[in-house]
């Protein structure tokens, strides 16, 4: 109960937890299964909130959540239900956004250091090196012109 406090958990989370303990397997399950009956443990509620929140407040890319989802032991088809609502258009969107933000910092560098640090960061984040790299050249050209007026 203490784990679920700190953050909603997935259930193969907290059987690890309770395995880590030496709780017996069949009372693990038990307990598991009275939690998911209550809704105390839902792999998919979960999977919607971390996609979003990691998604918006850290920029990571359907990719990366995606693996991070498979290593918190999350279905399949949950994940990928969650992972739905991050569209191509918002994973650009995101993904300029960190661009963006990144940029202002990077104001004494040359053209090819900058893109090399951001497309760097964004593989980092999970960002396929295509996208990475149209964003990159899209925000550094924009932010050259607009030095330039």
């Amino acid at each position: 109960m203490r784990l679920l406090t700190a953050r909603p958990r997935t259930r193969v989370e907290l059987a690890q937890a309770l395995a880590r303990k030496g709780f017996d397997p069949t009372i693990a399950e038990q307990v598991l299964g009275r939690l998911g009956d209550v809704g105390l443990v839902d792999d998919a509620a979960f999977a919607e909130v971390w996609v979003r929140s990691r998604h918006n407040l850290q920029g990571l890319s359907r990719r990366a959540l995606a693996l991070e989802l498979r290593r918190k032991g999350v279905a399949d088809d949950s994940a990928s239900e969650a992972l739905a609502t991050v569209d191509t258009d918002a994973e650009e969107e995101r993904a300029r956004q960190l661009v963006r933000k990144r940029l202002r910092s990077l104001s004494g560098a040359d053209e090819a250091a900058k893109i090399r640090k951001l497309v760097g960061m964004l593989a980092r984040k999970g960002y396929s090196e295509g996208l990475a790299y149209r964003v990159v050249k899209d925000e550094v050209r924009t932010s050259l012109l607009d030095d330039l007026f």
